[in-house]
Formats: C-alpha cells, structure tokens, sequence
C-alpha cells in the first residue's frame, strides 16, 4: 500500500473532501437502503478512479480543481460501484474485496435494486448540475462494459477468440472505464477537445496494461485473492492462453480446448494447461505486450511540465505492471 500513498500524497486533501461527498451524494429516505450504502463506502477499495480524476484534472489545470471534478468522480465511483454489485448478482459471487458481497447478505433481489439505485443517483447528480458533458462521457463507458462482458461470453461458448477480439473485450471490459476517468478528469476543468481525447487514451492504455497484468496472475505462485487457473476454470481466453494456441500443432490445440472446455474443473488438467501455457512462452509475451502498453501511456505524459501531478500519474502507470495483487 506504501506506492498507494504515495500516489495519492498530492491529492490528499480533494480525496478526502471527495468521501464526504460521496457518501452524501448516496444518501436516502429508506432506511435499509442508507444501511447497505453505508456498508458499500466503509469496504471501499485502492479508490484508484477517482484518484485519477483528480490527479489528471490538477494536471491539466494549474493544480486546480472545481466542484465539476467532484461531481465527476462521484458519479464515476456511483455507477462504478452499481456496476460491481450488479457483476456480484450475474457471477453469483458471495465475497468482494475479502467482505461479503451485498447479494450474499441482502439477497439478489435487493442488490439488484441497490444497484439500480447508485445508477440513477449518478445519472441524477449530472443532469441536476447540467453537467451534460461529463454524463456523456460515463455513459459510453457503461454500454461499452456491458458489451465487453457479452462479447466475452459469447466467446467463451465458443473458444473461438482472436488475439485483436480479446484486446476489444479487454478494452471495452476493463480499459473503457479508467478512459472515462481521464477525460472525466480533463473535462471538469475544460480542457481542449483533443487534451481530452488524449487523456482518455491515455487511460484506455493503462486499463488495457492493468488487465494484461491480471490475466497473468492467473499463472502466478502468489497468494493474491485469486486463486490460480480461475480463469481457466472459467473459460476465459486469456492473453498467454491466446498466445499457446496460436503457437501449438494442430493436436496440442485439440487438447488445449478440449482441457479448458470439458476438464476446467480438474485440478490436475488446470495445473498440466498452465504449464503448457508457460512453456509455449505465453507469458513472456502477454509481458512484452503489457510493456509495450506502459510504454505507450507514458508516452503520452511526456509534454506535460513536470508536477506532483504528473510525478504521481507515472507512479500510478507503473504501479498497475508491478502490483502484486
């Protein structure tokens, strides 16, 4: 967590103005709702989007932030946090971020609801302040995760993934989201059209990285929340998976498919694919292509003077690579 803090050091004061808000911005006449919202903001995690927001609008602005910046990390850790909780209702998970999940203690009924809920409070913190610009640019985040996620289902039926569809479901699953921080960030402080769009790509870039990062977990040794070969026990066509498919016989693929097809629950099969997986050097390249991805988001920080701000952005870019969970 020590990198965390350090990120977080120039934006101190805003992230802590920014929880009041957010709790604030959940509040409700229902009882019970006010009771699981506040459960929701006390297991809050790294609370790595709105960090870039701020970091990115003090960036582009002098140091300075307005209460546009505000609203717009509140509504993207609104809809964000709806998002999860409606994920935790359709993968019928029972725990988030080492707690219990809301549909584990409120059931899937209510967490539904809950989730529609912090959507519309998010949707209704934009349009009661005008802030047309911002929800526009949060709500092509949302239809993009939710076709990221249908495509990647699709997919998994079939097994049919290609290296360029497996980068449009991680762009649009994981990366869409940080994007729409960066330019949340840029536009609450009325950049230039093109700064926005650089920024957004910027952060399309990072989430891409960081998603590259996860999948590797998957054939890590560490104890990181995740357990190794979930992916794989899941379906999932992951970058390395991708990369020994594509680089194996005709028969050592009938085998690959037919192991994460049919035999994804046996724990010998998961452990012999992962090695397979290892050995074809599917991971050593999804690495040089997370690199590559790193490099590209740094790339794009160069013109910028250097600040606290953008010290910190460097930190976060290099943080999301070299994490160990």
């Amino acid at each position: 967590m020590k990198i965390v803090s350090q990120i977080k050091m120039p934006i101190e004061n805003e992230m802590e103005l920014f929880e009041k808000k957010f709790s604030n911005s959940m509040s409700s006449q229902v009882s019970l709702l006010n009771r699981i919202t506040h459960y929701v903001v006390n297991r809050k995690g790294k609370q790595m989007r709105p960090m870039f927001v701020f970091l990115i609008a003090k960036m582009c602005n002098d140091g300075e932030v307005n209460e546009r910046t505000y609203r717009g990390a509140s509504v993207i850790e609104l809809i964000h946090t709806a998002t999860l909780v409606h994920d935790d209702v359709v993968d019928d998970s029972n725990r988030r971020r080492g707690f219990f999940s809301i549909n584990a203690l409120w059931k899937n009924k209510i967490a539904v609801l809950v989730g529609d809920y912090l959507l519309s409070k998010g949707l209704l913190l934009s349009i009661d302040n005008d802030d047309f610009d911002l929800l526009k640019i949060i709500s092509v985040a949302v239809r993009e995760m939710s076709e990221g996620e249908l495509l990647q289902i699709e997919k998994a039926r079939r097994l049919d993934i290609t290296e360029e569809v497996y980068f449009e479901i991680i762009r649009q699953k994981t990366a869409t989201l940080i994007a729409a921080c960066c330019a949340m960030g840029a536009q609450s402080v009325n950049s230039e059209p093109a700064e926005v769009e650089n920024l957004r790509k910027f952060g399309e870039l990072i989430g891409i990285a960081f998603q590259i990062k996860d999948d590797l977990f998957d054939y890590g040794e560490e104890k990181i929340g995740k357990p190794t070969g979930i992916d794989i026990k899941e379906k999932k066509m992951t970058l390395p998976l991708i990369y020994a498919l594509n680089n194996c016989t005709s028969r050592e693929r009938r085998w690959l498919i037919n192991s994460v097809k049919n035999h994804n629950q046996d724990k010998k099969r998961v452990k012999e694919v992962i090695k397979f997986v290892k050995n074809k050097g599917g991971l050593d390249y999804a690495i040089s292509k997370m690199v590559h991805y790193q490099k590209e988001a740094l790339k794009l920080l160069s013109d910028y003077p250097d600040t606290p701000y953008k010290e910190s952005l460097e930190l976060m870019v290099n943080y999301v690579i070299e994490r160990k969970k």
